[in-house]
């Protein structure tokens, strides 16, 4: 096995991931191993690069799923370039973008809220008179975005 690489536990270490999340991540395909001829695990230093962009994906929100995706769309054959990491960075900047607006909103509303100190339902910009929303849908219907004409 070549220098280079890492067991599971020097990839916990550099990484702050426990040893069985690396294994839970391997076994969804998100980072990949090499094993010895003991059948030990040997990752290579790229892997780190994966293992932050995994858990800094999921403190946003993103699934495991997508992740995956993500990362199934990046070279398999050769070390990422900059220019691969960044492709897959426009693909999710939108989403990125309205999850910021939405964070934000929260933020300001959650801070009228709990500031305003009112007390008042009929001055409350979040009130819901008779639950008259309830037609619109599902969920928190003045806090997220509403849906277009071509959602289904």
């Amino acid at each position: 096995m070549h220098e280079a690489t890492l067991t599971i536990g020097q990839l916990a270490d550099r990484s702050g991931v426990a040893p069985s999340a690396l294994r839970y991540y391997e076994r969804l395909g998100l980072i990949r191993a090499e094993r010895t001829g003991g059948n030990q695990r040997r990752y290579a230093r790229t892997e780190l690069r994966r293992v932050a962009f995994i858990r800094i994906s999921q403190q946003v929100g993103v699934s495991l799923e997508e992740i995956r995706e993500a990362l199934d769309s990046l070279p398999s054959g050769r070390t990422p370039t900059p220019e691969d990491w960044a492709a897959l960075s426009r693909a999710w900047r939108e989403r990125l973008n309205e999850k910021i607006r939405l964070l934000g909103k929260l933020r300001d509303d959650l801070d009228g809220c709990i500031g305003c100190g009112c007390l008042s339902l009929q001055r409350c910009t979040l009130y819901n008179p008779g639950d008259a929303l309830a037609a619109e849908g599902a969920g928190a219907r003045l806090m997220l975005p509403r849906p277009g004409p071509d959602a289904a």
